[in-house]
């Protein structure tokens, strides 16, 4: 497919997309603006009759859409990416008022889920010759699972949701995706702009609660899921899958620590490590959770930090004056405020924040906590939320040990004036991605995923795409 410019005109009302047609529904789900606590919108609900129906046409559309090349299916993953950018504006202004994230951030997300997206369709998958002798012809070839069902988050409804849909797409595969019901909005408008492009069936939308996600991870003729979310959903999700055997790529949560070297100048780094931490409030799977620095450059760092805490304003994410917005539900909001009163029964000391304004909507301040034990619920869980503590170390190895001591594994970085030095010590954080100088730090081209409980497989890069494929063998003899 050509790249051309579609003139799309959105409806105002919000839909399921099934078989190429917009469908509405009795049942509605309320979306809260967490920026005001108030309903702003309502969703359509989907029930098990709509799941199959999606997938039924998700299986009639995989023989025409299989044989098609990469090349024909990359065309139509480009004409996406043009649809996001022409549109932009529009989702993300919605974006920000389902999520609460500033609208300069829900703008980079539409621009990197365009961007990701025709990376990950430029990416080329060879078939691999394994023997090729005078007896024998063996080559290693990939072939699409089928219907893959994909679950995301609501922390980054677009991108989460871009990455796994490309992927499943690209390679062959049709697919039947729900988003959060959180965050279902932008998700639906996105599925609406590709119903202009894509053929009936190729893609449906749907939108509904946790056990919409549970039936869609036992369905029998999904072939695969991919799910972006905690920890304890992810092993939910295996555990339904196995019944029939289904692929998964999972993609879950992590406790990412960032290891400050003796050589650093804390000040230069500050502003690089608070954003990394506290970025779209702190509500990153792969956002910095534990900060580990070494007890000479330990207090200037905590005043760097706390520095940049004070400057940062918080506050409606449509207000272009503030860096961050609110905690997306209230549920998270009250397990972040959970983990902040047990803080404060720990005798930490606050070097920002602490205490919650008096105003509407799910907002917390950026909050930094030092002099904290090791065993608290701030350093052993995930808080996904504007809350971190900096844990004091003298021994480098005493800080791997330290950093390495949990159930997560998802990423982790090293920071250091020493680049071979640090670049040692990342190699030892077991971790699904490890960065020096830098974290936060994705690309199309390169595989995403966690170690030990942060998840199984990959996004992202060739590795992710053939999680998507099946390996077939054929062995010819000459």
């Amino acid at each position: 497919m050509a790249k051309q410019t579609v003139a799309i005109e959105l409806q105002k009302n919000f839909a399921l997309l099934i078989d190429g047609k917009l469908v509405e529904t009795e049942n509605f789900l309320q979306v809260i603006n967490p920026a005001t606590e108030k309903v702003f919108a309502h969703c359509p609900m989907a029930d098990q009759t709509h799941l199959n129906a999606s997938v039924s046409a998700a299986r009639r559309a995989l023989d025409a859409w299989s044989s098609k090349s990469y090349e024909e299916r990359a065309g139509y993953i480009q004409q996406l990416a043009i649809l996001l950018r022409e549109h932009k504006d529009f989702l993300a202004s919605l974006l920000t008022q389902e999520q609460g994230k500033p609208l300069s951030q829900s703008v980079a997300e539409i621009d990197r889920g365009a961007s990701q997206s025709e990376g990950i369709a430029g990416i080329e998958i060879p078939i691999e010759a394994l023997v090729d002798d005078e007896e024998r012809y063996i080559e290693l070839q990939y072939r699409p699972l089928g219907v893959v069902g994909i679950i995301t988050p609501w922390n980054a409804p677009v991108n989460l949701a871009l990455g796994p849909l490309v992927s499943a797409l690209y390679t062959g595969n049709t697919i039947t995706l729900k988003p959060s019901p959180y965050t279902p909005l932008t998700t639906l408008k996105m599925g609406e702009l590709m119903k202009e492009i894509f053929p009936a069936g190729v893609i449906n939308f749907l939108a509904g609660g946790d056990e919409l996600g549970h039936e869609m991870t036992k369905h029998p003729e999904i072939n695969k899921i991919s799910f972006t979310g905690s920890v304890e959903t992810g092993k939910k999700v295996m555990a339904s899958a196995a019944g029939t055997l289904k692929r998964v790529t999972l993609e879950l949560g992590g406790n990412d620590p960032a290891i400050i070297l003796d050589d650093v100048d804390p000040e230069a780094i500050a502003k690089k490590i608070f954003f990394a931490a506290f970025v779209n409030s702190g509500q990153v799977c792969m956002a910095v959770k534990r900060i580990y620095a070494h007890e000479e450059i330990y207090e200037e760092l905590c005043s760097a930090l706390a520095k940049e805490a004070k400057n940062a304003k918080y506050g409606n994410g449509l207000d272009p004056e503030n860096h961050l917005g609110p905690i997306q539900n209230k549920m998270q909001f009250n397990k972040v405020v959970g983990i902040l009163e047990d803080t404060k029964k720990t005798g930490a000391r606050f070097l920002s924040g602490g205490t919650l304004p008096d105003m509407p909507g799910y907002f917390f301040p950026p909050t930094l906590v030092t002099d904290i034990d090791e065993d608290s619920r701030l350093v052993r869980e995930e808080q996904f939320g504007p809350i971190v503590p900096i844990l004091k170390y003298k021994d480098v190895e005493d800080a791997i040990r330290r950093a390495n001591d949990t159930p997560y594994g998802l990423s982790g970085s090293v920071w250091s004036n020493d680049r071979e030095r640090a670049t040692k010590i990342a190699k030892r954080l077991r971790v699904g991605t490890a960065w020096v100088n830098q974290h936060r730090a994705t690309s199309a081209y390169v595989p995403f995923g966690g170690a030990k409980e942060s998840g199984i497989g990959r996004q992202y890069s060739i590795l992710g795409l053939k999680g998507y494929m099946e390996p077939e063998v054929l062995s010819v003899v000459k």
